[in-house]
């Protein structure tokens, strides 16, 4: 399956569930760095509270957004970055955060990149990922998937099964609107000790996979 296919065929929360065990990738030219996705979250456009586009809203900062399924949107909290792609069609501004990956691919480099973190704080969050992978600028912001030095392995013999995928609310959802903060669009591999916040008793036999 193309990623025009993947990001638009089903609703954005199902897409971010299916991305849970998936390979994410990242060539820096030198090596490639990366792990399985254990963690992300789904953002449902216009409605959507805690969407950047809620009610419609269109900036040069969040056009990813409404680019076609696949886009990437980078965007930026004050020196922190955000690795997200754009789901469904052209201008129907919906799409998945990637919050974090248990790390396999060239981990002494991304340790490098974390200033020496490692275990657990390598890549336990979203910010984090983007600084294991070296990226401090929105330079592949607008870029389609394929187009990018990013790759998601849409093969699912490459998908590395969970014992159990949770749902659960998002992370940082302003409260003011507590149907939409507390809405279980965040998937995660249950246990796994990269997820956000997961405590040291809830750790998993085999970080939660299969």
């Amino acid at each position: 399956m193309n990623y025009s296919d993947y990001f638009t065929n089903r609703p954005t929360d199902e897409i971010t569930r299916d991305l849970v065990g998936r390979p994410l990738i990242y060539d820096n030219e030198k090596e490639k760095l990366g792990g399985y996705i254990v963690e992300a979250e789904a953002y449902m456009g216009k409605n959507d509270r805690a969407a950047h586009s809620y009610g419609g809203h269109r900036s040069p900062a969040n056009e990813g957004l409404y680019r076609r399924g696949g886009t990437i949107y980078i965007y930026a909290q004050r020196q922190y970055f955000f690795f997200d792609v754009a789901c469904q069609e052209e201008n129907e501004p919906q799409g998945v955060l990637i919050r974090a990956i248990e790390p396999i691919w060239g981990i002494d480099t991304m340790i490098k990149n974390r200033s020496g973190k490692s275990g657990v704080l390598l890549t336990n969050g979203p910010a984090k990922m983007m600084q294991a992978f070296g990226i401090h600028d929105k330079n592949w912001n607008l870029h389609f998937l394929s187009d990018s030095p990013f790759k998601i392995d849409l093969e699912d013999d490459h998908r590395k099964p969970s014992q159990e995928i949770i749902a659960d609310k998002r992370v940082g959802i302003n409260q003011s609107d507590p149907v939409w903060a507390n809405k279980k669009l965040r998937y995660y591999v249950a246990g796994n000790p990269y997820a956000s916040d997961m405590k040291k008793r809830n750790y998993a036999k085999n970080n939660g996979w299969a």
